[in-house]
C-alpha cells in the first residue's frame, strides 16, 4: 500500500500527482482504462478523493471520462499533437521574444547556467529532457505572463502523453541541442525577433521529430 500524506495539500490533490507521474512514465499507458477499485485498494482510499483527482486530471486532458465507462489515459492522436505543439510554438517564442528584450544580466546568467547543464547532458537523454524542460519553464516564468505559463503547463502535460519521446529519435539530442545554442546566442544579443523565430523553428522541428 502507498502511504499517503494529508500535509501540505488535499489529498484528492496528492492522489492526482500520483497518477500524473504514474501517466508520464507510462505505467499507465495511453488509451488505458484506470482501475478505480484496484487504485482505492492500493492507495487506501475512498473513491471520493480518487474520483475529485481524477476530475483534476481530465482538466488537464490527461485523462478523459467516457459516460458509464469510466476513465481512460488520453489517447494523442497526430492532429492533437500538431495542434498542441502549434499552441505552444506561438506561447513561448512569444515569451522567448519578451525575454530577449526585457530580461536582467542576472536572468539571461540562469538560462546560460541551464543551458551548459543541457550541453554536459547529451548522452543522457533522460537529464536532457528534464533539462530541457527546466530552461523552457524557466525562460517562461522570466517573461511574467502567469496565463501563459498556466496555458503552457497544461500544454506541455498533455505533449508528454506522446507515446514516441521525440528526443528518442536519431540524431534528435544534437538538433535540439543545437536550436537550443542558437536560442541562447541570440538571448544574450537582445535580438527578439531572431530570437522568436529560432523558438519557433525549434518547436517545428520537434513537431516533425514526434509525429
Amino acid at each position: 500500500m502507498v502511504a499517503l500524506s494529508l500535509a501540505p495539500r488535499a489529498l484528492y490533490e496528492e492522489v492526482a500527482e500520483l497518477l500524473r507521474q504514474r501517466i508520464f512514465k507510462r505505467e499507465l499507458e495511453p488509451g488505458g482504462w484506470i482501475d478505480e477499485l484496484k487504485i482505492v485498494e492500493e492507495y487506501g482510499i475512498s473513491r471520493t478523493p480518487l474520483r475529485e483527482a481524477l476530475k483534476v486530471l481530465a482538466a488537464e486532458g490527461l485523462v478523459t471520462m467516457k459516460v458509464r465507462r469510466g476513465a481512460y489515459v488520453t489517447e494523442v492522436s497526430e492532429q492533437d499533437l500538431r495542434d498542441v505543439y502549434h499552441l505552444l510554438s506561438l506561447l513561448e517564442s512569444d515569451a522567448a521574444g519578451v525575454v530577449a528584450a526585457n530580461a536582467t544580466e542576472a536572468q539571461l546568467k540562469e538560462l546560460q547556467t541551464l543551458h551548459q547543464q543541457l550541453e554536459k547532458a547529451m548522452e543522457n537523454t533522460g537529464r536532457f529532457f528534464e533539462i530541457n524542460e527546466r530552461f523552457h519553464m524557466r525562460l517562461l516564468e522570466i517573461a511574467n505572463n502567469r496565463w501563459r505559463n498556466q496555458m503552457v503547463g497544461d500544454l506541455r502535460k498533455v505533449m508528454k502523453l506522446n507515446r514516441h519521446n521525440s528526443l528518442l529519435k536519431s540524431g534528435r539530442v544534437t538538433e535540439s541541442l543545437n536550436e537550443h545554442r542558437a536560442i541562447m546566442t541570440s538571448l544574450v544579443a537582445r535580438d527578439s525577433a531572431t530570437t522568436v523565430q529560432r523558438m519557433r523553428e525549434h518547436f517545428t522541428n520537434g513537431l516533425e521529430a514526434a509525429a
